[in-house]
């Protein structure tokens, strides 16, 4: 049987806004249109396929989230992903872009954030976006402030958190793990050769690189956390470029080419020159004896 043409299309649910790192208060805001769901509406979140933040010279540069992960934690809150192209909207008025994007995908409800800003050089805000969608029959829920220790929660927040190394404060605004999941790829096997094998992950350039230093973290393989100390950085004794390396204690395996899970708990040091790959492998013992001691009191 044929689908009908002439069908009335489902009206959506949109929520609005750049949603990088999908934290606590951009759950608030998805949540509000998936609500709408029990109304007969299709929950979606129109979402940039380009940060806006890529177009801006000297803006704020450094992802939270690849896209793959944003898309997925997207999904997982109930809603779908529409994507819009950011150098195609970004000269409309509020107005246009309300009657030129938002009414012809049949938007009939939106929410966003309390400082959400649209339209050309950012000249709408929530207050506007009320405003023109009440005179076109488009419901409208703003969505209050989200505060974790009476600091607003924001993608900005969070980047701070993470290049201070503060990887509890960056996830109780996240409301999860914050964590990576990259290949792992061929290194210059020193690590083995100190008795500590390390699994070598590049961050994608549009990412953000948490502060450069030392991490306990959790590695997920095969379903299961294996607790790990990750360097990130530049690895000053020996050189090279800036990268992820991380020992997983408890694990004898063949990860190369393989797509690897990690996610730093807390910062333990700063990377440091040390004298001798010996004075190096002892500080490697400290870090890893520390390091399980910790993701038996958190993790396990």
């Amino acid at each position: 049987m044929s689908e009908n043409q002439n069908a009335p299309r489902q009206p959506v649910a949109a929520a609005l806004g750049n949603f990088d790192g999908l934290h606590i208060g951009h759950a608030t805001v998805i949540e509000a249109a998936v609500r709408q769901e029990a109304r007969g509406f299709d929950p979606v979140v129109l979402k940039f396929r380009e940060h806006p933040m890529r177009f801006f010279p000297g803006g704020e540069r450094g992802l939270i989230l690849t896209d793959e992960e944003d898309g997925r934690r997207i999904e997982s809150l109930g809603a779908r992903v529409e994507y819009l192209d950011f150098s195609a909207v970004r000269g409309l008025s509020p107005a246009e872009f309300i009657d030129g994007v938002l009414l012809p995908l049949g938007v009939r409800f939106v929410s966003c954030g309390y400082n959400y800003r649209f339209g050309k050089n950012a000249a709408g805000d929530a207050g506007t976006l009320k405003e023109l969608c009440e005179k076109r029959n488009i419901e409208v829920c703003v969505c209050g402030k989200v505060e974790y220790h009476g600091t607003a929660v924001s993608s900005t927040a969070i980047r701070e958190a993470l290049k201070d190394g503060d990887i509890p404060l960056a996830n109780a605004m996240l409301g999860y793990r914050y964590g990576y999941c990259f290949e792992v790829v061929h290194g210059d096997a020193r690590g083995r050769a100190l008795g500590a094998p390390t699994a070598n992950q590049f961050f994608p350039p549009e990412l953000l690189t948490p502060r450069y230093g030392v991490y306990v973290s959790s590695v997920e393989i095969g379903g299961r956390s294996y607790p790990g100390v990750t360097n990130i950085g530049i690895r000053p004794t020996v050189g090279g470029e800036a990268r992820s390396e991380t020992h997983i204690v408890g694990f004898d395996g063949d990860l190369y080419g393989s797509l690897l899970r990690v996610e730093p708990i807390r910062y333990l040091r700063e990377e440091r020159r040390f004298a001798s790959l010996e004075e190096l492998s002892a500080q490697i013992a400290r870090d890893k004896a520390q390091s399980l001691e910790i993701f038996n009191g958190e993790v396990n």
